[in-house]
């Protein structure tokens, strides 16, 4: 006789899948993903941008910290908990690589690498800050509705894109 725990996934096994859930952390990562799930307001992850302060300063992902690469190779690490999931990005996806690398050697288990870094995120249109922007961030990274028909978009485009591939 099945226990009640193992009756109760039994059933939920069976029901459509109608609560949306935010995508999961991958080693490698799309600007689609990290876009989704900022849009689900999640506040567990961190963005590390390790390009030189420079061009950190004049744009950025909208709340990335800056951890520049040379830093980071010669010992500085993030403060954050080891655990936590971290979204990087360089100047180049092999920068990207080479930094990711490096955290999880130091033993930082959940960092993804954003293929593209911040040129696809701005092709996405993702939410960025600095002084050569001269814009402001959309609406959705203040308002709750704006972000969530954004996250409905971003759900179709990453449908379609899985289809495609």
């Amino acid at each position: 006789m099945a226990n009640i725990e193992d009756t109760i996934q039994s059933a939920k096994d069976k029901l459509p899948d109608i609560t949306p859930t935010p995508p999961g952390l991958h080693a490698q990562a799309t600007a689609h993903e990290l876009k989704s799930r900022l849009n689900w307001g999640e506040p567990a992850l961190t963005i590390i941008d390790v390009r030189d302060r420079a061009a950190f300063d004049a744009c950025r992902i909208l709340g990335a910290t800056c951890l520049p690469l040379e830093k980071l190779l010669a010992g500085e690490k993030p403060a954050v908990e080891p655990n936590r999931d971290i979204y990087i990005y360089g100047a180049t996806d092999d920068e990207t690589t080479s930094a990711a690398q490096n955290l999880r050697s130091d033993g930082f288990s959940r960092v993804a690498e954003l293929k593209g870094g911040l040129n696809s995120w701005q092709q996405i249109k993702g939410s960025v800050e600095g002084t050569a922007t001269g814009t402001k961030p959309g609406a959705s990274a203040y308002n709750v509705v704006s972000r969530l028909k954004e996250f409905a978009e971003e759900k179709a485009q990453e449908s379609k894109q899985k289809r495609s591939m």
